[in-house]
């Protein structure tokens, strides 16, 4: 029987995961509802919450806190994941919700302890009297034990599994489903499927940049379209000269790299320095000289149609 409750309980345990998006859920109520309410007195004096800051804060969460906690037994975050705390110091082997003292000693530690800390740090803050000076020390003191027992909790955690907070381990609270959770059987062909053409889109992001993509469609131009007409004729250059074989434009300070073809200069010239290798993308002639057009052809002859 004994081990029958223990294989039960194992597998209704709640994921670590599922208790930690839990607490990242709360932290981001806690934010959306400050950032709300503060936009509320945005057309107020300017710091006109500054002074009672932690009080407000402090209101605010614990009406949050009577409305889930206190009612529900379950905060935002473990609402919406299929989560409540359960009384893990009763022997009955039920579900307990947590008393009403151990619900009031969470809004005090979790609340208060908050209020707390943020009104010293106010009033340390610009106080430089002795007796200050001790107390802000001992602040400081209790303020890091428990930080280095809450990270002595998060470890035990990672390893057990239970109690994902200082305050619940404290108060005997541990994480439990509201509802049974039915067995899944998940397919992975559909994950599968999305790594590897995931890791498919990386790779051709890797290796497009290494790619000359002009050098390429030049290849694949004088493979398939063959040249015709002997290189530097007067024809061919009045045909050419019209556009720049690069933007397709009137070219702009006609130049040419040793072929028959004209280019914008700073088409060619930008082409060049980007790739030292740039050979011309109609006939893939590779750049001997970067040479002004001179030729017997003038350019009211080029444009003549």
């Amino acid at each position: 029987m004994a081990s029958r409750d223990e294989n039960a309980e194992r597998t209704n345990r709640v994921l670590r995961i599922s208790q930690l998006d839990a607490l990242e859920l709360n932290k981001a109520l806690e934010q959306l509802v400050w950032s709300q309410f503060t936009q509320c007195f945005h057309g107020f004096k300017p710091g006109l919450l500054a002074r009672f800051e932690p009080e407000v804060k402090a209101f605010l969460w614990l009406f949050l806190w009577r409305f889930t906690i206190y009612s529900k037994n379950a905060t935002v975050g473990q609402s919406v994941l299929n989560i409540q705390y359960q009384n893990d110091l009763s022997l009955n082997l039920s579900y307990q919700p947590p008393s009403r003292n151990q619900k009031l000693w969470y809004a005090l530690c979790t609340i208060g302890g908050k209020w707390l800390e943020e009104r010293c740090y106010d009033l340390f803050r610009n106080r430089h009297i002795a007796s200050f000076r001790k107390a802000k020390q001992c602040v400081n003191l209790v303020v890091g034990l428990l930080k280095l027992g809450g990270l002595i909790n998060f470890l035990i955690f990672l390893q057990r599994g239970k109690f994902a907070t200082l305050t619940e381990r404290l108060l005997g609270i541990r994480s439990v489903f509201h509802k049974p959770q039915s067995v899944r059987e998940v397919g992975f062909e559909y994950m599968n499927r999305e790594l590897l053409w995931h890791g498919f889109a990386e790779f051709l992001i890797f290796l497009l940049p290494l790619v000359n993509v002009q050098k390429l469609r030049a290849k694949l131009t004088s493979w398939c379209v063959p040249l015709t007409g002997a290189p530097g004729s007067d024809s061919t250059l009045t045909t050419s000269g019209r556009q720049c074989s690069l933007c397709g434009e009137w070219p702009t300070m006609p130049h040419t790299i040793g072929c028959e073809h004209v280019f914008c200069y700073y088409c060619v010239k930008s082409s060049f320095l980007f790739d030292m290798s740039f050979t011309c993308p109609k006939c893939g002639t590779e750049v001997h000289s970067l040479q002004p057009l001179k030729s017997g052809i003038e350019m009211a002859e080029v444009s003549v149609p």
